[in-house]
């Protein structure tokens, strides 16, 4: 007696397509990668409020950091160090 055929299935998956990934790049914009620390000093009343300019380094103090080195640099990111480059006048 013959095997009965199994039927052919046509019903493939379609093909997954990578898509490249590229480094982020180094800067300040958002999507690249911060090239340094970014802190910033908090106020003596409570320790809340930022004061003074974006910094490298740890200020000393009390401090808010913003971003390590090789952070991704997010909306939120953006809009501390540039509220804080408005604050400088």
């Amino acid at each position: 007696m013959a095997e009965a055929k199994k039927p052919i299935s046509t019903d493939k998956a379609p093909a997954t397509v990578r898509p490249q990934e590229y480094d982020a790049g180094t800067g300040w914009d958002v999507g690249q990668l911060a090239p340094k620390d970014a802190f910033r000093a908090l106020d003596g009343d409570g320790y809340s409020t930022p004061v003074g300019p974006v910094v490298h380094e740890h200020p000393g103090g009390h401090a808010r950091q913003i971003v390590v080195k090789g952070g991704l640099i997010t909306a939120g990111v953006k809009r501390e160090l540039d509220a804080a480059e408005s604050d400088e006048g």
